[in-house]
């Protein structure tokens, strides 16, 4: 990191505790997000003797489609410790995993991937009970917290709403090294695993669906227009996207119902893993006061980090967007612990705007609050660590409103002048 500093990941200390015999400790996340940097310090903690791998060589690939048991002893010898960097590589590599737990005892396995595309699907069934997996991500403030205090925190919010996160990038100095580093991941790494996924030929198509998409962040998305933009089917448009949320591009979030006729729930949003890939395929990275989209960077931005924080902190959550047919929204939905949480983004903090009457109408026992730059660290951060710190809710108008309605009524009573019926009484 900067001044030859390093950041303790988030995961860190979680990850130490899943090393265990008899278990494979899965890591998943985009690439050039510090997984191989992070083996390197899991190490200097684990201290055993390891064998330490690469997906990515030829030799590894040999050694492990031998797939018996007397192999996979000669191989590690009095080994206790194998570690498996970019492990989707392998072929039926979850069938090699799992003989190799079953059958060697004590055997403690590390495996990492950039794509959840062959990992998980090989990993997944044959491993059912013997795996723990986690996400890394480029770097989340909470983990840059280690380094900036609140000057350096506000001074570098543009530059992440730009440029991104990714590690590397906390070494660079210019806005040019930057660039030319991002866009080297976005045509070396994120295209070329793309493209490896199931035989994809067609980069352009792929670079084009990217650049649409880009462009409507913060938007519900039509499949069939991206098609018809394209030059793509529906399907051929849903399945690319399924293996760009595979590689760890972009994540999909669904619209919230407990109304269906009121509520919309069958089109989706989908954001991008990191500002700076999304900034990149568009080819922008001018300055926020140049930019008609600061409001979909800093939506972008608060998503990723608030995905940071409730993966690394375990929160148990379910994500949604809110939108009804005529026209009501919010930002972003969080159902957790039997309760909802409502959110709008805004990047003014001039102005704070009131919670949807639809939302307070049909959800009356939900919160709400706005989260803009004055407030977003609380939300993205937990405060310096604690389960979950809650953002200052605006209490919702209905009940006050109708209250000062019921009181007017009775002064108006008062005030208005008897019946001759009444007086004669």
């Amino acid at each position: 990191m900067s001044n030859g500093q390093t950041i303790k990941r988030a995961l860190f200390d979680s990850l130490v505790k899943k090393i265990l015999p008899g278990k494979v400790l899965v890591i998943l996340g985009p690439r050039r997000t510090g997984k191989s940097f992070l083996l390197k310090q899991l190490l200097t903690v684990v201290n055993e003797k390891h064998l330490l791998l690469n997906g990515e060589d030829h030799t590894t690939v040999e050694l492990l489609q031998n797939r018996r048991v007397s192999n996979y002893k000669k191989m590690l010898g009095d080994v206790r410790l194998l570690i498996i960097d970019e492990a989707q590589k392998i072929p039926g590599i979850g069938l090699a995993l799992k003989l190799m737990v079953d059958e060697i005892e004590d055997l403690k396995i590390v495996a990492t991937g950039s794509s959840m595309f062959d990992l998980d699907q090989d990993i997944g069934e044959p491993l059912t009970g013997r795996k723990n997996t986690f996400y890394l991500f480029p770097l989340a403030q909470m983990e840059l917290n280690q380094l900036e205090n609140s000057v350096d925190i506000k001074n570098n919010l543009e530059d992440r709403l730009i440029f991104g996160s990714y590690p590397e990038l906390q070494k660079l100095g210019t806005h040019e090294e930057k660039a030319a580093y991002l866009k080297e991941i976005v045509n070396s790494y994120l295209l070329k695993d793309i493209l490896a996924l199931d035989s994809i030929r067609n980069s352009t198509k792929i670079h084009d669906l990217l650049r649409l998409l880009a462009l409507q962040v913060g938007k519900q998305v039509s499949l069939e227009e991206l098609g018809r933009q394209t030059g793509m089917s529906k399907n051929t448009v849903e399945r690319y996207f399924d293996l760009l949320a595979k590689v760890f591009v972009i994540y999909r979030v669904q619209g919230f119902s407990r109304n269906l006729r009121k509520e919309i729930v069958k089109t989706s949003k989908w954001y991008f893993y990191d500002n700076g890939i999304r900034n990149t395929i568009i080819a922008n990275h001018n300055p926020l006061h140049l930019r008609a989209d600061v409001g979909e960077l800093w939506e972008n931005y608060l998503l990723n980090e608030r995905l940071k924080f409730q993966s690394y902190k375990n929160v148990l959550v379910n994500n949604y967007f809110w939108r009804t047919y005529s026209q009501q929204e919010l930002d972003w939905i969080e159902d957790r612990g039997g309760k909802l949480y409502g959110y709008e983004f805004k990047w003014s903090e001039n102005k704070i705007p009131k919670a949807p009457s639809g939302w307070t109408e049909t959800y009356p026992d939900a919160d709400y609050a706005v989260i803009n730059p004055g407030n977003y660290l609380e939300w993205i951060t937990g405060d310096g660590g604690l389960p979950f710190v809650e953002i200052p809710v605006r209490k919702k108008p209905k009940d006050t409103e109708k209250k000062k309605a019921k009181e007017k009524k009775k002064v108006k009573k008062k005030l208005r002048p008897k019946k001759k019926s009444d007086r004669k009484k």
